[in-house]
């Protein structure tokens, strides 16, 4: 899945679910440690000062090894993580936010087996951390098991109906299913939620996927309008206008699409072809030798420097 299903999921459960003392106060470095606006790098750095410091102590600090170790997943340090994750569980074997985090760092391991026996646990010590269910969920789809991804995304959707990540995930998993229906009323809570560039790229995926290909237009645009400088919207339009026989306008995306990622080889390949559509065969030329620079065996490039006499 996407990490959405990213999967990538939102950010997982951090220290602010810890247990807090009440005398406890704080500080600006527990803050930005805590913060879910936090960056991984500003976690990271921000809980090694509240850990080295020493000025937390028991629950709290447990959950400043935690978020420290949601910092290192995300940094993709994992060993490090694991290494806070577990002090984390030593200072609180009660606290369930570590061992939802430990179960994502085994996830980027592809050790789905060890990662759901974490969220299991997790689970169990706070059966309303509704993150550890959308994350089993994202384990268990990476394992295969679609049916048992797709019980606990409702699960998680049971314990808070505004989890947009969950629909997001859902609708993935019966966008794989093929089943449109599904997936659509999934993807369009998930817009209703959080409407993001994301949400109406995997929306638009499913109607093209389904040949509603004015619907696809319809939501690449919308992603356009919320990220216009982020290739994808581009060149997800992009296509549908090729397909749709608008090879002006699909230029006119692909243009978009490159001027953002000049490194995406379809882009090239694909302006390649509206460019060929348009008689413009000496560009088109061009933008198929970039897109087997980048990518020397992309076949519809070598067919399409063929056809025109240039390979």
């Amino acid at each position: 899945m996407r990490v959405p299903l990213s999967l990538m999921a939102l950010l997982a459960v951090l220290a602010a679910t810890a247990p807090v003392p009440v005398a406890a106060e704080g500080g600006p470095a527990w803050d930005v440690c805590v913060a879910p606006t936090s960056t991984p790098d500003e976690r990271v750095k921000a809980c090694s000062t509240v850990i080295d410091t020493k000025s937390e102590i028991g629950g709290r600090l447990a959950g400043a090894y935690c978020a420290r170790g949601h910092g290192f997943t995300e940094k993709r340090e994992l060993d490090a993580a694991l290494s806070d994750l577990d002090e984390a569980i030593k200072l609180d074997p009660t606290y369930a936010c570590p061992f939802n985090n430990r179960g994502r760092v085994y996830s980027f391991k592809r050790d789905y087996d060890r990662a759901i026996a974490e969220y299991d646990q997790a689970i169990k010590l706070d059966p309303s951390l509704t993150m550890a269910y959308s994350n089993r969920g994202e384990s268990r789809y990476s394992k295969g098991d679609l049916d048992g991804a797709i019980a606990d995304f409702n699960a998680a959707i049971k314990r808070d109906p505004t989890y947009a990540m969950a629909y997001a995930n859902r609708g993935y998993v019966y966008a794989r299913k093929h089943d449109t229906a599904h997936a659509l009323a999934d993807y369009t809570m998930r817009i209703k939620l959080a409407p993001d560039l994301i949400a109406y790229i995997d929306r638009g995926n499913v109607y093209r996927d389904s040949e509603q290909l004015d619907r696809a237009a319809a939501d690449y645009g919308e992603a356009i309008r919320i990220a216009p400088t982020d290739a994808r919207g581009w060149r997800n339009r992009g296509m549908i206008r090729l397909y749709l026989g608008d090879n002006k306008g699909g230029l006119a995306d692909y243009d978009k699409a490159l001027q953002y990622d000049p490194a995406d080889v379809f882009s090239w390949n694909n302006r390649g072809q509206a460019k060929m559509r348009l008689g413009d065969f000496k560009g088109a030329i061009a933008d198929f030798r970039k897109a087997l620079e980048l990518n020397p065996g992309l076949q519809t490039a070598q067919e399409a420097l063929r056809k025109l006499g240039a390979l």
